[in-house]
Formats: structure tokens, sequence, C-alpha cells
């Protein structure tokens, strides 16, 4: 159905219908998956003549999201433009490029992340940019014997893991550019680059901000997981 789209569209629902041979419940319950999911989206059919009574008719169409899973040359073509880059201008030319990339990611948010507290608040004010960012990042506390010792930044997605894979600069800017804004040195742990499930920042609690007691797992009401402590 999604290619059908892809190579169709924007079409209505009775068109997929007719061109998979499916019932007009099928196509819906299934354009409306697409829809929930962002990959697709509609739009009003143009109006040729005199607009009948009823509903207008709707046009369904794939979104930049449902067009990823058919492939794109992105990645190769930022491959391509970082080898040129390194060959012409040098690896310094990379690492500048990766910092300001970086800078461009994080929008201006680094006062807001600057202001929020201790590295933890600010931690978890780095999660939320990030995560409106398409990065998926959240944050966990890490216990020790004497209690929270440090913040684990996870970011669960990665958009140029595959470029970052050759340039490791780019994951390089993003450690240095995160602990700028954290105020405080901060270690990468793993990268989906590297072939780990998720991009793992470890950001140290200083000694006086630690809360002593043993770590205790609880759920918010949204689902996330914190460590309270007793």
């Amino acid at each position: 159905m999604a290619r059908l789209l892809l190579e169709q569209g924007p079409i209505t629902a009775a068109e997929v219908a007719a061109g998979l041979g499916l019932s007009g419940a099928a196509v819906r319950r299934h354009l409306d998956a697409l829809i929930a999911g962002g990959e697709a989206e509609t739009r009003d059919a143009p109006h040729l003549g005199r607009r009948s009574r009823g509903r207008p008719a709707k046009h369904f169409l794939l979104t930049d999201a449902g067009r990823v899973r058919f492939g794109h040359g992105y990645d190769d073509l930022a491959t391509s433009a970082l080898r040129f880059l390194a060959t012409h201008a040098g690896e310094e030319a990379v690492g500048e490029f990766a910092r300001s990339r970086v800078h461009e990611l994080l929008g201006g948010a680094e006062a807001r992340v600057s202001a929020a507290g201790g590295p933890g608040e600010r931690a978890e004010a780095l999660a939320e940019v990030l995560s409106g960012r398409g990065y998926a990042a959240a944050t966990r506390e890490v216990g020790g014997a004497n209690g929270v010792v440090g913040v684990q930044l996870c970011q669960h997605h990665c958009p140029v893991a595959h470029v970052a894979a050759e340039f490791p600069e780019l994951c390089e800017a993003e450690t240095e550019a995160f602990a700028a804004v954290l105020g405080t040195h901060v270690q990468r742990l793993a990268t989906i680059a590297r072939g780990d499930s998720a991009c793992t920042t470890h950001v140290p609690v200083p000694a006086p901000e630690r809360r002593s007691g043993p770590l205790v797992t609880t759920t918010s009401p949204r689902g996330r997981q914190h460590d309270d402590h007793s």
C-alpha cells in the first residue's frame, strides 16, 4: 500500500482498494495505520466542475517519513561530501563542520539547558531538547554504594549513525558540546555508530549534590522509569 501511494499518490482510498483488490474497510484500516505512524497524510481532492453533496473526497500520499522506508541516498551523499571535504580541506575542516552541525542541532537551547540547575537537571533538559530534534533521548540515574553517582543520557535514535561510523568527528563534537552545555566533564560510553543499541553519555553528579540511600526503580505516570531514594 505504501508503494502504491509512492508511485501513484495522491490517490483516493477507492483507487487504492481497486489497485490492490482489497475491501474499502481493509484499505481504511491500513491507511489509518500509516497516518497514525506519520507515514501518510491526506489532502482534499481537487474539484473539477460543480461540487457534489457529501464530504469531499480525500487524497492520500506519503510523507517524508513514509518515503524513508524505500531508502534515500542521503547517507551516501553526506559521506561522499565529508570525504571530499577531508581530502581537499583537511581533517580539521571535518571537525569544524561537525562542531557547526552540533551548534545547529542544539538550536540556541544552550541557555535553557544551562539554567536548568545541577548536572542531573541539565541532562534532563538536554534530553528534552534532543527528543524534540528526533533523537528519542531520555535520562536515567546511576547508583553506587553511596547512592546516585551520575546520570546517563541515552539517545535511542541517531539520524547520522551511518555517516558517523566513518567520521567519528560527528560523535566527538557532540560529546564536546554536551560537556560545554552541561558544565561538566562527560564520558561517551556507547554509540549507535559503533553498533550499540543507543548513544549513551555518562554525566557525573558532584558529591555535594548526590543523594544517598538505595535506589528504588519506579515508573512515572507517563511510563518512564525513575530512580527514587529512601
